[in-house]
């Protein structure tokens, strides 16, 4: 099998545990999440707007907004990394590509802390997307000019023991999942 037949394979079951965990979700998925980023107040952050069945970041953006800079990622086109606009809880939002919502005006800045949404991980922060690379090249641009922290976000149907990883895929400093909080301790943390 090839690696792209390998992580298609791979994604479908993935994306099945999702749905699987994502239905069972009651609400509370956030609050280890919530916990960790406690320790960070003030520093720019960027989440994600949820979409199918990601398991939900807003409830801990909303409440990181009231401290500081908190943004969501905005896809300019393949082969770019994302940009990040400034979001505020109930702030006019529009539909941006892959049908994610974006704020309706724009006001970019560059985060510290980025949580980042995936369809499977690693214990070793090993990370499977969507396939267009579009936190890889963001992540790796970001560490390039300070320290970022990479912090996964998914419920812990989405481990798996080994992934197809590529030369050009970032590791995750962190993976936070409903139940636990899995440290895999990479570079220089941003300022606390």
């Amino acid at each position: 099998m090839s690696l792209t037949e390998d992580k298609a394979a791979i994604r479908k079951q993935a994306f099945a545990a999702r749905k699987a965990a994502f239905d069972l979700d009651a609400g509370g998925a956030s609050g280890l999440l919530s916990s960790v980023l406690a320790g960070y107040r003030g520093v720019p952050l960027s989440g994600y707007m949820p979409i199918r069945s990601e398991i939900d970041p807003l409830p801990v953006m909303a409440e990181a907004a009231a401290h500081g800079p908190v943004a969501v990622p905005v896809i300019r086109g393949a082969g770019l990394p994302l940009v990040f606009s400034k979001w505020t809880p109930g702030c006019a939002m529009t539909e941006g590509p892959f049908g994610a919502q974006i704020p309706a005006v724009e006001d970019l800045f560059e985060p510290e802390i980025v949580i980042v949404p995936l369809v499977a991980f690693t214990r070793a922060g090993g990370r499977l997307g969507y396939g267009g690379g579009f936190y890889d090249r963001t992540l790796e641009g970001l560490r390039a000019t300070r320290a970022t922290l990479a912090i996964g976000f998914a419920y812990g149907a989405q481990e798996m023991v080994n992934l197809p990883l590529e030369p050009t895929d970032q590791t995750l400093d962190m993976i936070v999942t409903e139940t636990e909080v899995i440290e895999v301790g990479r570079g220089p943390a941003p300022r606390r």
